[in-house]
């Protein structure tokens, strides 16, 4: 295995196996080929063609689209074709964030194929001792069996998703608090340094994903815990450690192989001689639908 089978991985996806969702002439997601039957039951707002899911029938302002597609959504989570919803809105939309043209249940959004956006952080000590691979040790929580996705699997010191009107600070400060016990004093010392991209198929649907990823060095005295119940354990590794467990296993959750080679990369653990290192950035950031 490698770095790049990783973002590769998190990359697998084939277009032709969806069909876009337009609405009023734009593309807001994509509905997997083989589901978007399932919403020919509404005819008086999606016309479903070979070609693409036409939303036509949607109301003119975001609160009534709003509610007519939970409306939608209600019925596919009864008829067990979407997972309990999870009370997080996110937002529709043809780019950014702020762009909503109405708000979906996070748990739908897959379904739809709608763009997702989240916050990760990756939380370090600087030793100060040897090498970038053992000066730096990295903090990496270990997900709950009782997680939805992924249980068991390492994490992220901080991860979580976006909701729709919540700022970028908010919710990073909010996330903090819930996963790793870090007061807002020291959340507030993290320093934004990139954002990555990918889309890939998913079980649940299609996920064109956007994470904002942050630093945040900590002190040697810092012990991350749990407030949510969302991580059973954390451990404190040096960054080579934490580089072979994404290169060579399956240990980590999914996305957050990308948040942590992107930490390598920027930090000199994974070096500029590296034959995959332009791969590996420009595979940090693919295009989105």
């Amino acid at each position: 295995m490698s770095y790049l089978d990783k973002i590769r991985a998190c990359n697998a996806c084939n277009p032709t196996d969806f069909l876009p969702w337009m609405l009023a002439g734009e593309r807001v997601g994509a509905v997997r080929r083989t589901l978007a039957t399932h919403l020919k039951r509404w005819p008086d707002q999606f016309h479903v063609d070979d070609v693409r899911v036409d939303w036509y029938g949607a109301p003119d302002s975001m609160a009534a689209r709003s509610a007519v597609l939970a409306g939608v959504v209600d019925i596919l989570v009864a008829a067990g074709l979407i997972e309990p919803l999870q009370g997080e809105p996110y937002a529709v939309t043809p780019n950014r964030r702020d762009q909503a043209r109405c708000l979906i249940d996070r748990a739908a959004a897959p379904w739809f194929g709608v763009r997702a956006f989240g916050q990760h952080l990756n939380g370090f000590v600087r030793t100060g001792r040897g090498d970038p691979g053992t000066q730096i040790q990295l903090w990496v929580g270990r997900r709950s069996a009782n997680r939805r996705v992924s249980p068991l699997h390492l994490d992220n010191l901080v991860a979580g998703g976006l909701p729709y009107g919540v700022s970028l600070r908010d919710n990073l400060r909010k996330e903090c608090h819930e996963e790793a016990a870090i007061p807002t004093a020291i959340a507030d010392q993290a320093v934004p340094v990139s954002a990555i991209t990918y889309c890939r198929d998913a079980a649940r649907g299609l996920k064109p994903d956007l994470m904002y990823c942050y630093d945040l060095e900590l002190p040697e005295s810092f012990v991350p815990h749990c407030t949510d119940g969302e991580v059973e354990s954390f451990t404190l590794l040096p960054a080579a450690e934490v580089a072979r467990l994404v290169r060579d296993t399956d240990e980590f959750k999914l996305n957050c192989n990308l948040v942590v080679i992107d930490f390598l990369i920027r930090h000199g653990v994974i070096a500029q001689e590296d034959p995959d290192y332009i791969a590996l950035i420009q595979g940090l950031r693919s295009p989105l639908p």
